[in-house]
């Protein structure tokens, strides 16, 4: 749950058009719910404002269906990660509303809406060639199911940086950018040098021999000589777009204030 359905609920006991046992019924799984296999924290997305993401590589498709039919059952976000195909089909045969984006190798449902989580901008996101593309699209899914707007420019390396001063605009536009690249990481150095937001750096395992399956780049991020640039995990697209958009998120009392709630 989230503040907007927590506000909502709260409201319509308010109003009458809800009884307090069933604000209680729904509300009787927080902060978290025990399953076989897991426990599952609902209360997640309402301390943080980002809720609890499955990682999915590791889990088996009976598990993965087990937490999206309670978070389904919540109507919450539901997103998971490093998922393949095979075990996507396996997981959307027993649950047909999940959409698999199959080059994030996510699985999502419930998408945050944007006027329920009142941002200060757009995320923009750049990669540095089609090889990274997978790491830029599980970053751009993640930061839209969380309500984020995000504009996307791909194939941008410093190979062909001209193609990059072709998206000037979203450079000096966005409210923080997400910049993935591989081989020897130099792309968000270039970009940390032309924009005045946040520049978020994430390092993919794309490259020949020595990139030692993007610790070249990883190590090209955190010495770059940008100022204040942050660098996540290899192929961590999922943890830069959190990042991401808890700097693009307003505050806690902007949100309530500012959220489009019909009451």
């Amino acid at each position: 749950m989230n503040k907007a359905t927590i506000y909502e609920l709260l409201v319509g006991v308010q109003q009458g058009r809800s009884t307090i046992e069933q604000a209680l019924d729904t509300l009787r799984r927080l902060p978290a719910e025990e399953i076989k296999d897991a426990c599952l924290d609902h209360h997640r997305s309402l301390r943080t404002g980002t809720p609890e993401v499955i990682y999915g590589e590791s889990k088996t498709s009976e598990q993965i269906s087990a937490i999206a039919g309670s978070f389904l059952e919540q109507g919450t976000l539901f997103l998971a990660t490093r998922i393949n195909a095979r075990k996507a089909a396996a997981v959307r045969k027993k649950i047909p509303e999940l959409h698999y984006h199959e080059q994030a190798s996510m699985l999502s449902c419930n998408p945050l809406q944007q006027k329920d989580t009142p941002t200060r901008g757009t995320i923009g996101i750049l990669c540095a060639g089609t090889s990274d593309i997978p790491v830029a699209e599980e970053a751009r899914i993640t930061a839209e199911c969380l309500g984020n707007p995000v504009v996307s420019h791909y194939d941008a390396g410093v190979a062909g940086l001209h193609r990059l001063f072709e998206k000037r605009d979203l450079l000096h536009t966005a409210s923080v950018l997400i910049v993935v690249a591989g081989m020897e990481g130099a792309l968000p150095s270039v970009v940390g040098g032309l924009c005045s937001c946040p520049v978020i750096a994430v390092p993919t395992s794309v490259g020949y021999g020595t990139s030692f399956d993007g610790v070249t780049a990883l190590l090209g991020m955190l010495n770059s000589c940008a100022p204040g640039l942050a660098v996540v995990n290899i192929d961590n697209g999922f943890g830069a777009a959190c990042h991401a958009s808890a700097i693009n998120r307003k505050n806690n009392a902007q949100s309530l204030q500012d959220s489009d709630i019909t009451v």
